[in-house]
């Protein structure tokens, strides 16, 4: 490995001890390290004082510890930050921070752009560029609990993570789980599992890997109830059907019984809002513990959809709590910076390379 350009937020538990072996050091510095930069936020070698002088002189010299950067921040009426990130030159993505009387929730982004082109989405609009690697994503719960001063002796400030920012994390999966192991690590974050959430589109191989491998709290956008519909506005759907999803979310469920799983459900007018297919959603989450939130549809530049009205989706709304469905109808936050579910599109580099990375990703769908 060369170290001249290793970057220690770069690495999980793991990848830290391994890193460690190689430098001849006992994995009891892993957890130092760790310490020192996700739970204290300190970066300076020189401050990491129960390092051994010669240590932190070697690991000034032969690594780093640098984070992405904040290119701008904007706060919300009602609370809602969000920050515009620098991963690289070309590249930015958006990290939201959600405030709450009993909580606050942080949305992280996955990739640069994102390659499902679900239609309602501005993020899909922007295309597709890369992954993330752990840093990357990490980088963004490290740069949010400094801004809003989280340290250990305070307040927590983010008590929730939700990979629900752009891309879709499970098409990025070694890299989100090694960062969500980091936000469940004691010495780092020491988030519960109930308290990181993975969202996807519904990626069935991914959900799968995910319940085997590290299995938090599991949201699915659905959107629509029937396969004919969904292949429109999620087009994952044409190759992973809603038959083999919601297998995939009953296997999932009855390896965390404890759990509910979370399904979203965006509320556009005239498309997936009648009564109907409300009668059609309860019966897809049959014998699964279901937990639906209805999401009014936040408009974007360009988009050809319109929200449903208040009452429809009451009405959509009763149906399901009737039959016994847990559902709430999601607070729309952070609309007037463009924050809100599905707004967000941070920048992304030139289209061509979009395209060739796009291509390249569809090969694993």
């Amino acid at each position: 490995m060369d170290l001249a350009t290793t970057n220690l937020i770069d690495f999980d538990v793991a990848g830290l001890n391994q890193l460690m072996s190689e430098l001849g050091e006992s994995s009891y510095r892993t957890t130092q390290l760790i310490k020192w930069i996700h739970q204290l936020g300190i970066v300076n070698f020189d401050e990491m004082t129960n390092l051994s002088k010669v240590f932190r002189q070697r690991l000034a010299v032969e690594t780093e510890i640098r984070f992405p950067e904040i290119v701008s921040h904007q706060e919300s009426a009602d609370g809602t930050i969000k920050w515009l990130v620098r991963v690289d030159s070309g590249n930015c993505v958006e990290t939201v921070f959600i405030p709450e009387n009993d909580r606050g929730t942080l949305c992280v982004s996955s990739q640069i752009g994102c390659p499902l082109d679900c239609r309602f989405c501005a993020t899909a609009t922007q295309g597709f560029n890369r992954n993330l690697n752990i840093g990357e994503i990490i980088g963004q719960v490290w740069l949010a609990a400094r801004h809003l001063g989280q340290t250990p002796k305070r307040v927590r400030r983010i008590t929730n993570v939700v990979m629900m920012g752009m891309g879709e994390p499970l098409l990025n999966f070694d890299n989100v789980v090694g960062a969500m192991r980091l936000m469940m690590d004691d010495n780092a974050y020491n988030l519960a599992r109930k308290r990181v959430t993975l969202s996807t589109a519904g990626h069935v191989p991914g959900i799968d890997k995910l319940r085997q491998t590290c299995p938090v709290s599991l949201a699915v956008s659905l959107h629509a109830p029937n396969d004919t519909l969904r292949d429109v506005l999620v087009p994952i759907n044409r190759k992973h059907p809603l038959e083999s999803l919601m297998d995939a979310c009953r296997r999932y469920a009855d390896a965390n019984p404890q759990d509910q799983i979370t399904f979203e459900y965006v509320m556009l007018k005239g498309v997936n809002d009648a009564p109907s297919l409300a009668k059609d959603l309860v019966r897809l989450l049959h014998r699964i513990p279901a937990k639906v939130n209805l999401i009014p549809f936040n408009a974007f530049d360009g988009t050809e959809y319109e929200c449903s009205s208040r009452d429809d989706i009451d009405n959509f709304r009763n149906q399901l709590v009737r039959s016994g469905i847990v559902t709430i109808t999601r607070k729309t936050r952070g609309d007037d910076i463009d924050a809100a579910c599905g707004q967000l599109v941070g920048k992304v580099q030139a289209k061509s390379a979009r395209r060739r990375a796009q291509t390249d990703l569809e090969k694993t769908l």
